[in-house]
């Protein structure tokens, strides 16, 4: 048996027999939605808790800064940001901008695969959110949340992490990037919907995670799925069914028309999201 159909079968194996390591959510991002959850928790409460992280202290105060709150004066204090962003918002927010802890490795080739997915993700993180914000503007459509947004966006592709970890003890597998990629399509969207459940996240975030690239699941009302994988469609993937999946977009009402993409408007929210996470 090649390493390759090996390796392949060890994760099937594992996943199968529930023993393939997940990774967990980073510590700060942890406290931060058990902190949410207390129906007794306040805004105060919620900036201490936030400000045992410097870095994610920083980012949040960032954010509260960006036109992704839509305000123009500054905060300078993690209170300041607490109360700008709230504590509905607050959950999502802190765990995606504490989601880049994960991908890291002390391996200089996983470490350089990790880079390129952590980059490939916030391309899709910025075009959905830039696409979510243009829809709502157009159709005044509130049901779905902006921060739930980021943060499926951002974990749509999770499942590859555990991929790679499995690989990183066949070193001679990396020379086949094609067989990398196989293992991930087949793989990683199972994978990704075990690690939302086990993380407890809701069922918004298992359904982006496991179906995100799977065309044959579609919703009747448009979802956080559809938005994440127009994200996907713009930061260069389904290139052979990217003019479908684009005028799916418009028939299901996501975009008014294609036009919509090449527009100013569209670039300045792209930037401004690709801005939260630089």
């Amino acid at each position: 048996m090649s390493t390759e159909n090996a390796l392949l079968t060890i994760l099937v194996e594992k996943i199968n027999n529930d023993t393939l390591v997940l990774p967990t959510l980073p510590a700060i991002a942890l406290k931060v939605r058990k902190a949410a959850d207390d129906p007794n928790i306040n805004l105060n409460a919620m900036a201490d808790v936030i400000g045992q992280d410097p870095s994610l202290s920083a980012r949040m105060i960032k954010i509260s800064n960006s036109s992704y709150m839509g305000r123009s004066v500054k905060v300078t204090s993690t209170s300041q940001a607490v109360t700008r962003i709230g504590l509905r918002q607050i959950k999502n927010i802190a765990t995606a901008l504490a989601m880049e802890q994960l991908f890291v490795s002390k391996n200089d080739i996983v470490k350089s695969y990790l880079e390129k997915v952590w980059q490939q993700n916030l391309k899709v993180v910025a075009a959905s959110m830039a696409v979510m914000q243009l829809h709502i503007k157009e159709t005044k459509n509130r049901t779905l949340n902006l921060d739930t947004m980021t943060l499926a966006a951002l974990v749509h592709n999770i499942g590859v992490l555990p991929i790679l970890t499995e690989a990183e003890r066949h070193p001679e597998v990396f020379a086949n990037p094609t067989f990398l990629n196989v293992a991930i399509d087949k793989l990683a969207g199972r994978i990704g919907a075990s690690i939302m459940r086990e993380w407890g996240f809701e069922q918004e975030f298992v359904n982006v995670a496991e179906n995100w690239h799977d065309m044959t699941v579609q919703t009747d009302m448009i979802s956080y799925l559809d938005f994440t994988r127009l994200g996907a469609v713009l930061a260069g993937q389904f290139d052979s069914q990217k003019d479908a999946l684009l005028n799916l977009a418009v028939q299901k009402g996501i975009l008014a028309d294609l036009s919509t993409l090449q527009s100013e408007d569209y670039q300045e929210l792209y930037d401004s999201a690709s801005a939260i996470f630089a």
